[in-house]
C-alpha cells in the first residue's frame, strides 16, 4: 500500500502513517505484534549523512537544532511513537537501497539462480547495483556510483521537453514520434561504452553545455507549450541513449556470468519500451521485472531481505498485485453509492462482466472497480477505466475527457492470455506479461483493430489477463471478444491527472463526477449520472472539506491588497502550486470541515448575492476538479 492512495497526494512524501495502518488492518495485525520494521535505505549512507529517501532531510537537521546529531533510527522511533504510541528502535532493519531493489525482484521469482540488476536515480550514494541471486542469497557484483545514474540522466534531460521528475514515462511515450538520427551525434557525446560492461556519463554541466553549443536551448519547451519536431527528435535520441547503455551492461554480465535469467528493478525498470526491446534481443531465457520497480517496491524488497536474514524468507513467484484495500460488502457498496444522491442512479446487475462488455461494445467508456486494489503504478483491472480498443479516436477522447493529458500518450490493451500470440509478436525471452511492464510489437494483422492501443511505432504496453488469476476481469474481456471478435479491451488507470489511482468508493465517485466517464461498475452495481446532471447544483447538497494536503493562505499582493489562496502542505515537488481564490470562497473554506454542505456554508458566511454565490460555486467546481478541495455525501 502506498501512502498516495490514501492521502490522495501523487508521489506523496508524507510519513506513511495511513498506509501502515491500512496494511495492519489488512493483515489483522497489531503494531506491537510486528517483529521487524524494514526500511529501504541504510542506517548510515557511506558514513556521510545518516539518511536517505528524505527521512529526515538535511534541511530538517539544519532548521531544527534539536535534531542535529540525531540518528535516523532515533528519528524514526519518534515518528512511530507519535503515530502509533510504540517504539521500533530494537526492531528496525535498514536495508541498502539497491539491495532492497534487488530483493524486490529476486524474492518474488521462482528462478534457482539469476542475474540481479537495479538501475535507479540515486539511493544510499549509489545509482544502481548488479548482483547474483542463488538459492536464498544475494551477492553484489558491482556498485554503480551516482555519477553514472541513468535515472538522473534521463530525468534531468527531460527538462528540455518541459517535463520534470516523475514525468519520465511521458518522454518515453513521445520518443517513437521522433527521428533518432537527428540528435544521435549529440547524444553520442553524452556517454561512452567501456569494456567489461562499464560506461561513462558526461556530467550534467557538460551535457547542457553541449546542448547550448548545438544551439538548441532556444527550442526548449516550457510546460503547456505545444510539442514540435525538435522535442520529438530529442526524446527519441534520449531513449536510444538509455537503451544503448542498459543493453551494453546486460549483455556483458549475461556473458561474463553465464546466467540465463534476469531479475530487474529500480526506477529505470519502468521504461517498458526498453523492457520490450530487452526481450526481443534474446539476451536471457527468462526475465522478471518487479512491477512496482520504484521505491514502493523497495519496501517489499527490504521486508524480504529482513525475513531472509531471520531465516523465515521463502521465494514464491508473484502471481498478482491485488494487495490493496478491498471493496466492502455489497449492501455497503450500494449504500455508499446511493448516498451521492440525486446526481446518480444505482442499479444492481445480474452479470457485471457481461454488462461491462456490452457497454464497451456500444462505445461507452466505463470505470471498472472490483476486489482489492492493485499495488504499484498500473491499474490491472481492479481500479481501471475501460474502453473499446478499436477506434483510434478513443485515445484522444479519453485523454481529453478523463486524463486531461497529452494526446500523443498511448493506452494499454488488456489481452486474454491464451490469445496473446494472435495480437503481438511474442519475443523469444520468457516473461510474465500480466503486469503491463513490457511494450511489445503488435502483429500486422491486429494493428487496425487495435487502433486505440497501438502506438505510432506499432507497439503496445500489453497486459495479459489469466482466467486463473483474475476470473472476473477475464470474463469481461472474453465476453467483449464474443461480441466484437477482439480479444482485448483498452485499459488505463482510474484517475484524473490531478490525483493518484482511486482507492475508495468516495475516490471513485469524485473522479466519475468530475470527468466524462459514461458509467461506472463497482462490484455488481452500475452507476450512471442522471441526464443533464448539473455539477454546480449537485455540489450545493454535498459536504465540503479541505484535504489534509492543503492549507488556506492569506497574504499581501504587490498592490498592497489582500490575496487569498489554497496552498499545499506538501512539497511543491508533489502538489500543484498555490491556487488563488476569492475572499468569499476563502471564508467558506475556513468553515468547511466536512460537516456542512456548500449551500449551508454560503448561508453561514452570508454570501447571499446570487452573482457572488454563483462565482463561489463555479470556483468550487474548478478546485474539486484539481482535487484542491473535496466533497462527500
Amino acid at each position: 500500500m502506498e501512502e498516495e492512495r490514501l492521502n490522495r497526494v501523487k508521489h506523496s512524501n508524507f510519513f506513511p502513517a495511513l498506509a501502515i495502518r491500512r496494511c495492519l488492518e489488512l493483515g489483522q495485525v497489531d503494531i506491537c505484534e510486528v517483529d521487524m520494521v524494514a526500511m529501504n535505505f541504510s542506517e548510515r549512507t557511506r558514513d556521510i549523512f545518516p539518511a536517505d529517501a528524505g527521512l529526515p532531510s538535511v534541511n530538517l537537521f539544519l532548521d531544527d537544532p534539536s535534531l542535529r546529531g540525531m540518528s535516523v533510527r532515533k528519528y524514526l522511533d519518534i515518528l512511530f511513537t507519535r503515530e502509533f504510541e510504540t517504539t521500533i528502535s530494537d526492531r528496525s532493519f535498514f536495508c541498502n537501497h539497491h539491495v532492497a531493489h534487488l530483493w524486490s525482484a529476486w524474492g518474488v521469482s521462482d528462478f534457482p539462480e539469476s542475474l540481479l540488476v537495479s538501475f535507479d536515480g540515486a539511493g544510499d550514494a549509489l545509482s544502481g547495483m548488479i548482483g547474483h541471486g542463488c538459492g536464498e542469497s544475494v551477492t553484489v557484483l558491482r556498485e554503480l556510483p551516482v555519477a553514472q545514474s541513468l535515472g538522473n540522466m534521463y530525468s534531468d534531460s527531460i527538462r528540455f521537453l518541459g517535463y520534470r521528475r516523475f514525468d519520465e514515462y511521458k518522454a518515453m511515450g513521445l520518443a517513437p514520434y521522433g527521428d533518432i538520427d537527428r540528435f544521435r551525434p549529440l547524444f553520442s557525446n553524452f556517454f561512452r561504452l567501456l569494456p567489461n560492461g562499464g560506461y561513462h556519463l558526461t556530467d550534467r554541466r557538460e551535457r547542457w553545455g553541449l546542448i547550448h553549443d548545438a544551439g538548441l536551448l532556444a527550442g526548449a519547451r516550457r510546460a503547456a507549450q505545444p510539442f514540435e519536431q525538435i522535442h520529438r527528435d530529442f526524446a527519441a535520441a534520449l531513449q536510444w541513449s538509455l537503451e544503448s547503455i542498459v543493453l551494453h551492461v546486460l549483455r556483458y554480465f549475461a556473458e561474463a556470468t553465464g546466467l540465463r535469467a534476469l531479475c530487474y528493478a529500480g526506477g529505470v525498470a519502468h521504461n517498458c519500451a526498453l523492457n520490450g526491446r530487452l526481450l526481443y534481443e534474446g539476451i536471457f531465457d527468462d526475465v522478471l521485472i518487479q512491477p512496482a520497480a520504484h521505491d514502493a517496491g523497495g519496501a517489499l524488497g527490504a521486508a524480504l531481505c529482513a525475513a531472509r536474514r531471520d531465516g523465515v524468507a521463502r521465494k514464491v513467484r508473484m502471481s498478482d498485485l491485488f494487495l490493496g484495500g478491498d471493496l466492502p460488502e455489497p449492501a455497503t457498496i450500494k449504500t455508499e453509492l446511493e448516498s451521492w444522491g440525486r446526481g446518480v442512479s444505482v442499479e444492481r446487475l445480474d452479470d457485471a462482466p457481461a454488462k461491462a462488455a456490452e457497454l464497451l461494445a456500444d462505445g461507452e467508456v466505463i470505470g471498472w472497480v472490483q476486489g482489492r486494489a492493485e499495488f504499484g503504478p498500473r491499474a490491472l483491472g481492479h481500479r481501471s477505466i475501460l474502453a473499446d480498443p478499436r477506434p483510434v479516436g478513443n485515445r484522444t477522447r479519453i485523454n481529453e475527457m478523463v486524463k486531461m493529458r497529452e494526446s500523443y500518450r498511448p493506452f494499454a490493451p488488456s489481452i486474454l492470455a491464451e490469445r496473446l500470440a494472435d495480437v503481438v509478436e511474442v519475443p523469444p525471452t520468457r516473461a510474465d506479461f500480466s503486469f503491463m511492464t513490457f511494450a511489445l510489437r503488435v502483429c500486422d494483422s491486429a494493428r487496425e483493430e487495435l487502433g486505440a492501443v497501438t502506438h505510432v511505432d506499432a507497439s503496445a504496453r500489453i497486459q495479459t489477463v489469466s482466467r486463473d488469476v483474475d476470473p472476473r476481469y477475464w470474463q469481461l474481456v472474453a465476453e467483449f471478444e464474443r461480441l466484437t471478435g477482439v480479444p482485448a479491451v483498452l485499459n488505463t488507470s482510474f484517475n484524473s491527472n490531478a490525483e493518484p489511482i482511486v482507492d475508495s468508493i468516495a475516490d471513485v465517485m469524485a473522479c466519475y463526477l468530475t470527468t466524462g466517464i459514461d458509467a461506472v461498475i463497482v462490484g455488481d452495481f452500475l452507476v450512471r449520472k442522471h441526464s443533464g446532471l448539473d455539477l454546480e447544483d449537485l455540489l450545493a447538497v454535498l459536504r465540503m472539506y479541505v484535504p489534509a494536503s492543503r492549507k488556506l493562505v492569506v497574504g499581501g499582493g504587490e498592490d498592497g491588497r489582500q490575496r487569498f489562496a489554497v496552498d499545499s502542505t506538501a512539497s511543491r515537488h508533489f502538489v500543484a502550486k498555490r491556487l488563488d481564490i476569492s475572499q468569499d470562497l476563502h471564508a467558506v473554506l475556513l468553515k468547511a470541515d466536512g460537516t456542512a454542505t456548500l449551500g449551508e456554508l454560503l448561508k453561514a458566511c452570508q454570501v447571499e448575492d446570487e452573482e457572488r454565490r454563483a462565482a463561489v460555486v463555479r470556483s468550487a467546481v474548478d478546485l474539486w476538479h484539481r482535487r484542491a478541495i473535496g466533497f462527500r455525501p
